[in-house]
């Protein structure tokens, strides 16, 4: 039986440190000098459980440029309604690549550009040298990357626990979109927490019914308001038609594009194991313990107990749902397992 192509895990670490601070927060744990550490050792621990399910041979964390916004240059208002970040936040946020880098991990932090863009351009490397990627955030941006060779795991409410395999074959059932028409869909829409307003009356549904009729917004506008009417009601057509619309929708996903052609770091040189002493010595210095949780990242076996590691972060994999009401996994997203 051939083996199946290498597997690239390419991380969005802002997304998940966030969400690890967040769902951390009451922990409150820091190191000896009173430095919030729990975010860190939350995306360490997203990190290991990934790969004891998924079994990649390469890892790739990708961060925003915490200086410069080449969005932000091009649409001034892009995310610029969000409040300051809290300090313990921040300061996790800034210790997180090099604390990644001291433990053997592959981390890219491009100028201007953002961990969305590490995901994009990652995912066009991995496809260019043969590869299959996946790539775990928590945001839905990704979903217009998905093809036959990249799938994204989202990590939603819930945690690593409610986390969802996502790829070409399941999108569809849950937003009736495909990955190429994502990024149309999302214009739509819009996106509020990156202050991008959308096209009025187009939620979900209506982007979708669109989309389904027309296959594309040029698709659309071509067809003209009869046809659009017909489709989404007249309401809807109205808007989507009236002045400004395509202006809202260029914007938007102009905006939401994410580059793919990003400088990535030759794959043999984030491939996997990491070393074991390398890696807790690195985790050691800002005061995090994680054990044998570590094994699928440094090529150890498996714990053989239950009780085998003491760390709250390794359990084993349950879907507990998908985004939808489904109870099964949706299809697809046992694929990579």
């Amino acid at each position: 039986m051939p083996r199946p192509d290498p597997l690239l895990l390419v991380l969005d670490g802002n997304s998940l440190l966030h969400r690890a601070y967040h769902a951390g927060a009451g922990d409150g744990w820091v190191d000896d000098d009173g430095n919030p550490i729990w975010a860190l050792r939350g995306l360490f621990g997203y990190m290991a459980r990934a790969a004891a399910h998924l079994r990649p041979d390469a890892i790739v964390v990708g961060f925003d440029c915490p200086v410069d916004s080449a969005r932000r240059v091009d649409y001034p208002p892009y995310k610029a309604h969000r409040p300051d970040k809290a300090e313990d936040l921040t300061a996790q946020l800034l210790a997180a690549p090099d604390l990644l880098r001291d433990a053997g991990v592959c981390v890219v932090v491009p100028p201007a550009y953002e961990a969305d863009d590490v995901l994009a351009s990652a995912a066009a490397t991995a496809r260019a040298d043969g590869w299959r990627s996946v790539l775990m955030t928590s945001d839905r941006d990704a979903f217009a990357l998905i093809d036959d060779a990249t799938t994204v795991l989202r990590v939603r409410n819930g945690g690593f626990d409610e986390a969802v395999l996502i790829d070409a074959a399941a999108l569809p059932a849950l937003y009736g979109v495909h990955p190429w028409q994502y990024r149309d869909f999302a214009a739509l829409r819009g996106d509020p927490s990156d202050n991008l307003h959308g096209v009025r009356r187009f939620g979900a549904t209506t982007a979708a019914k669109l989309l389904t009729a027309f296959g594309t917004v040029e698709a659309a506008w071509e067809a003209g308001v009869d046809l659009i009417r017909d489709a989404v009601g007249a309401h809807a057509a109205t808007t989507f038609t009236a002045d400004g619309a395509r202006d809202i929708v260029d914007r938007n996903r102009r905006l939401m594009a994410m580059r793919h052609d990003l400088p990535i770091p030759d794959l043999s040189g984030a491939r996997l194991p990491l070393s074991m002493a390398v890696m807790r010595r690195a985790l050691r210095a800002r005061g995090i313990n994680l054990g044998p949780s570590l094994w699928a990242l440094t090529g150890g076996d498996p714990p053989t107990a239950p009780d085998a590691d003491p760390t709250p972060e390794f359990r084993p994999w349950v879907f507990r749902g998908s985004l939808t009401a489904r109870r099964e996994p949706t299809p697809g997203q046992l694929s990579l397992f």
